[in-house]
């Protein structure tokens, strides 16, 4: 049995972290990515959600472990080893139960260098429904999501049934999948990234409900997601254009 107030998942280290000192630029670094999160306005109310980055040239990552992205303070940013081991900081059993979510991803896909995870109101609105969101929005086939965004069976928050559920639910190449009941889960090369295909799965959860209105979202054909992803590299590839 898991210690008290120790959540299944997250090992102590055992004095691994001690004399350690945490990175300030990484730290800075997550806080950061906090604030724009929360500045993206893809987030919940409450502001609950959890940010992290896989450190550099280690199997390790930098993880929120505040109550809130909100104001998220660097103080409440923990050091973990990408098998569940908490190295360095103050792990609570909310937070905790969800780390395993994060390694998984850093795990799965070596590429991968941001997580977030969120309770955006309108993608949480399809996870609790258990619908996927269909791509029909134009930025969803811009932002490598041209299969839409799908959804991970439901499993108690980062247990092992929940982890299984969203490895399989991902599709190659996409970066995000909802979680039954749950909320959104958003993994990337950068954080840059990350936040904008939140904010993409966001807007295009707004805007599937607010069609459902007047006859529903009409999805986008699929050679003309193809067609959007190359008319957007096209235009990347020649950077900025000045008078």
């Amino acid at each position: 049995m898991p210690a008290a107030g120790r959540p299944t998942g997250v090992v102590a280290g055992r004095g691994a972290g001690e004399g350690l000192v945490m990175d300030k630029d990484l730290t800075e670094r997550v806080t950061d990515i906090a604030r724009r999160v929360v500045a993206s306005g893809a987030i919940s109310a409450n502001g609950h959600g959890n940010v992290s980055v896989r450190v550099p040239g280690a199997d390790e990552m930098y993880f929120t472990a505040g109550p809130s992205l909100r104001d998220h303070p660097a103080s409440a940013v923990v050091r973990v080893r990408l098998d569940g081991t908490l190295l360095e900081g103050e792990l609570p059993p909310i937070q905790g139960a969800v780390v395993a979510m994060h390694t998984a991803m850093y795990a799965d896909h070596a590429e991968v260098g941001c997580v977030l995870h969120t309770h955006s109101p309108y993608a949480t609105a399809y996870a609790v429904a258990r619908r996927p969101i269909g791509c029909w929005v134009e930025a969803l086939a811009m932002f490598g999501l041209p299969q839409g965004v799908p959804v991970a069976g439901y499993g108690p928050r980062g247990s092992a049934e929940a982890v299984a559920a969203i490895r399989s639910a991902v599709l190659p190449g996409v970066p995000a999948v909802l979680l039954a009941n749950h909320g959104v889960l958003v993994f990337h090369r950068t954080p840059e990234l990350a936040i904008t295909v939140g904010g993409v799965v966001e807007e295009a959860a707004m805007a599937g409900i607010n069609a459902a209105a007047i006859g529903g979202p009409a999805e986008i054909a699929p050679e003309m997601r193809a067609a959007a992803l190359q008319r957007a590299m096209a235009f990347d590839s020649r950077g900025t254009v000045r008078a």
